[in-house]
């Protein structure tokens, strides 16, 4: 294999698989390294099977747990037997914390978008405009005007199954039909908008085809089945991810070379010509290590691996690692706060039910600090909620053999569960730092973590509950139990902000078009591009930054000026 190529991309994850099937599309030799094993569309060995299916009905073991997921198993609903084959083991890829960080990580190819959560909100100006407004961090260098546009390109390719709702705070998209609210869904709704109208319950804005255009959804896809099995991987398809989408569109044009466990070193630094000439690279398996080397480079290796390759750069131009003059490579670690929300019981509507089991539930979008009527003395910025409506397992206590399995197969009364998300602000002293006196398995110094929620998100979380309890108490909802368990940051998984965009190449690492102030020819378009949080999941965001950034390098390239 060639070692020289027109791109290189860094990472197979959501924006990786977008910015390689740009650069691809725009005729570019792409290389594509992903520091994970392959995994093919469709090798996904748990995807058909029923939960009697798999071993302890899906639990993992504890010894196991202790000696694997040691520091995941903190988070109790994530390792499971359906997905742990996508799961690092923390004993095999460490970190240190100086505060407690749940890193979930899978290295594949496809990285997270395999078993990512799917719901593609937009951003809205008051996203974009918050940091300047509150004085907060520094000043977002683009609106929403300037990825409005590459909203509406991405959107159609990934297929979002969404509701319109004109909210300036969520703005709609370029929908396909939604995976409607079920009767009592539908029922909170209009409870919920009487009594509080400016608080809207929406269907999920979801990346599951729910329905499915051959001449728009390119590559692997197919319609959804609505079997709510997507974390495990989609044998049909269904939802977006790199196996399914990106990944088949980059290689149908020819120019794309995908190579897996390929764990990338260090980005090379050219003093002379003030770019990058290229990256170096260790072979998982054998050790081997080889230099690739290309005209640019896009870094979506996720944000803290970005930022740690980043950092692991150093040269005598760069010291304290690629591109970071500024000194906040590393710094304005943010994630989504959540673990707070309610759950309530809603009588009656024995006849009602649904049917299948549609890969997600309701959505309520933000509708705190939105204007001045919505203004909030306690904290700024805002949170929004996730949840659904369903029936609950009748099992009651004392009945044994068949008139068990009569009553487990009536179905028991409704409950409606909303979980809160809230917005963490770019602090720049929660970072993550690598000690170069430590080493992992490969010789790559070790990533420690230093990030914790402050008093913003702290106060936050107790409107979050309050919120949530007064709108299951609109529905009529009886049994509502409230819930604050403060969660660490990343786990959410929604983990930005390490390589933050912005004006200035004094406070910032990358310039609004996701391109590296000091290293013109080095883009970042993951997470770790982000200037601050938000309250909406971000992957669409991504994916807009990924394609726009693409196609501001190309004109870069074909004017001569990169």
């Amino acid at each position: 294999m060639t070692n020289k190529f027109d791109a290189i991309v860094i990472g197979s994850g959501i924006s990786g698989g977008y910015a390689a099937m740009e650069l691809c599309k725009k005729g570019y030799k792409t290389l594509m390294l992903e520091r994970g094993r392959m995994v093919e569309h469709g090798e996904y060995p748990t995807a058909h099977m029923d939960k009697w299916d798999l071993p302890n009905q899906g639990q993992v073991s504890l010894e196991e747990k202790e000696q694997h997921y040691f520091k995941q198993n903190r988070l109790h609903w994530w390792v499971k037997e359906d997905v742990k084959h996508f799961v690092n083991r923390d004993d095999e890829y460490p970190y240190d914390e100086d505060e407690r960080f749940d890193w979930i990580r899978g290295h594949h190819v496809g990285g997270r978008s395999v078993m990512w959560g799917r719901h593609c909100p937009r951003w809205s100006d008051i996203d974009f405009e918050a940091n300047k407004k509150e004085g907060v961090a520094v000043d977002w260098p683009i609106r929403y005007a300037d990825i409005e546009p590459w909203y509406d390109y991405v959107e159609p390719f990934i297929g979002i199954a969404g509701q319109p709702e004109g909210l300036p705070q969520a703005p709609d998209g370029k929908f396909i039909a939604p995976f409607p609210l079920n009767f009592v869904e539908e029922k909170m709704r209009n409870a919920v908008k009487a009594a509080y109208p400016n608080r809207i319950v929406t269907p999920c804005r979801t990346a599951n085809l729910s329905e499915y255009n051959p001449d728009v959804h390119k590559g692997t896809r197919g319609q959804c089945m609505a079997r709510n099995r997507c974390k495990r991987g989609c044998p049909f398809g269904a939802y977006f991810s790199t196996q399914s989408a990106t990944l088949p569109v980059a290689r149908e044009t020819g120019n794309l070379t995908l190579q897996s466990d390929s764990i990338v070193m260090e980005i090379i630094y050219d003093k002379d010509k003030k770019a990058a000439s290229g990256v170096k690279v260790k072979d998982a398996n054998t050790g081997l290590i080889t230099e690739y080397y290309a005209r640019i480079i896009f870094c979506n290796a996720s944000t803290v691996g970005t930022a740690a390759i980043l950092l692991n750069s150093r040269s005598e131009t760069f010291p304290n690692g690629l591109g970071n003059t500024s000194g906040e490579l590393g710094h304005n670690l943010m994630d989504h706060h959540y673990g707070m929300g309610a759950s309530g019981t809603l009588e009656g509507y024995d006849e009602e039910y649904y049917r299948g089991r549609k890969p997600k539930g309701f959505f309520i979008p933000p509708f705190t600090n939105i204007d001045e009527n919505t203004k909030q003395k306690d904290y700024i910025r805002n949170f929004s909620y996730q949840g659904g409506a369903s029936r609950a397992t009748n099992a009651p206590t004392g009945v044994i053999g068949a008139d068990l399995k009569d009553e487990i197969f009536k179905p028991g009364k409704w409950r409606i569960n909303m979980e809160c998300f809230g917005e963490i602000l770019p602090y720049h002293d929660n970072r993550m730092y690598l000690n170069f006196d430590k080493k992992d398995k490969h010789g790559m110094p070790i990533i420690t973590f230093d990030a914790k929620l402050r008093e913003n998100e702290l106060k936050m979380r107790e409107h979050g509950v309050k919120a949530a309890i007064e709108m299951l108490e609109a529905a009529g909802c009886t049994d509502i139990r409230g819930r604050n368990n403060v969660t660490a940051i990343g786990a959410c998984i929604h983990e930005m902000g390490t390589a933050r965009m912005g004006h200035d190449p004094k406070t910032s690492v990358l310039n609004k078009w996701n391109q590296m102030h000091d290293v013109p020819n080095v883009f970042v378009t993951d997470g770790a591009c982000m200037t601050s949080a938000g309250t909406q999941n971000p992957s669409l965001t991504y994916m807009a930054l990924a394609a726009r950034a693409v196609d501001y390098a190309d004109k870069q390239i074909k004017s001569g000026k990169l």
